[in-house]
């Protein structure tokens, strides 16, 4: 989520959030969770079919959801993507979230923690080690801050702050342009990338916060040396949209309202991706609703499946809902590959999906 403005000249790093900061970053989670946010787009993933199988030739209960990542067990694909921190509803929520990934194996990120590096006061909004153990769990940053004097330091403790196993660096342009505090410096932000992954001992994860990576993107991240890229496709929730619900100022407003159509459908950025890096770990988000959806974008390419908005409003309820959708999704997703005739992620990996009533191989 997005904080407080820094000047370029400052690389301290000890700045205090102001009464601003924590009004934008509860008014996210309050558009998030109240207002209609969704895309124009859809993800894609909807042109997309499994084949199904009358004769899997397996056992729904020997269909293996699991796999090694980053030197973690992870026994489901599923990513509880980045979302928020730094206020004390988000510390709850984080709570819960970090809770529900324990109990299922499952990945988690934590929101932005630029917050918590400026005033460690809100560094335990944040903390969620000590309730989810032995998950994988990603910290964040955003990556334009390192042309805000932000250094590998920062990344370092931001990764520290919450025992992290990888770092993401996450990448919003087009939020930035549409707030009236946002920082707009990207030029040269590849070299910086590409200074943090060679000075941190831990993976380096680039993802969209919406509007996807295409080609050229994943081609200078893969030049960078990142480990991962999350496409953060279009389909899903549109930052464009949340920030135009904050505007005060209709022209404001307007300006935004204008991009709700904006960005690369998940499914064609997962395939960009594919193309042009084709060695990289990709994790797909943007838009995923289900198991299914999940299951196709591993079949197109990617190891891990984010959500976000489902997480989110669960885990504004209860833990007890929010396990119960994580167990929703790993049941989807384990039916789609029994279904299939995939015993494991990697046979569904190499199965073959069906688009626009064409047969279509693996990209």
């Amino acid at each position: 989520l997005k904080v407080t403005k820094q000047s370029s000249n400052d690389s301290s790093g000890d700045q205090r959030n102001s009464p601003e900061t924590v009004s934008r970053k509860a008014d996210h989670i309050r558009i998030n969770l109240e207002e209609d946010v969704l895309s124009d787009l859809t993800t894609g993933l909807e042109k997309y079919h499994f084949i199904h199988q009358a004769l899997p030739e397996i056992n729904l209960e020997d269909v293996d959801l699991s796999q090694t990542l980053f030197g973690r067990r992870v026994e489901a694909p599923l990513l509880i993507s980045s979302m928020t921190g730094g206020t004390a509803e988000a510390g709850r929520i984080n709570r819960t979230l970090a809770e529900a990934a324990q109990s299922a194996g499952v990945v988690m990120g934590v929101g932005s923690q630029r917050a918590a590096l400026e005033d460690p006061l809100v560094a335990e909004t944040f903390r969620v080690r000590q309730y989810a153990p032995d998950i994988l769990l990603f910290a964040n940053l955003g990556a334009v801050q390192l042309n805000y004097g932000y250094t590998a330091d920062h990344c370092k403790r931001a990764v520290e702050m919450i025992e992290a196993d990888a770092l993401i660096l996450h990448l919003n342009a087009l939020q930035e342009a549409l707030q009236p505090e946002g920082n707009t410096r990207f030029a040269g932000l590849v070299d910086r990338i590409a200074g943090v992954c060679r000075a941190l001992s831990v993976p380096v994860i680039v993802k969209e916060v919406g509007w996807g990576i295409s080609e050229e993107a994943a081609r200078r991240l893969s030049e960078a040396g990142v480990a991962a890229i999350d496409v953060a496709g279009a389909g899903g929730t549109s930052w464009s949209q949340v920030e135009m619900f904050r505007q005060k100022d209709a022209s404001q407003a307007r300006v935004a309202a204008a991009f709700r159509g904006w960005g690369i459908p998940t499914a064609e950025s997962i395939q960009m991706v594919r193309r042009a890096a084709p060695q990289m770990i990709i994790f797909a988000s943007g838009g995923l609703r289900s198991g299914v959806d999940i299951a196709k974008s591993i079949a197109l390419g990617a190891r891990l499946g984010g959500m976000a908005g489902p997480f989110l409003k669960a885990a504004a309820r209860s833990l007890d809902e929010t396990i119960q959708t994580i167990a929703e999704v790993r049941r989807e997703l384990q039916i789609c590959m029994f279904a299939s005739g995939a015993r494991n992620l990697d046979q569904l990996q190499q199965t073959s999906l069906v688009k626009d009533d064409a047969h279509t191989q693996k990209p």
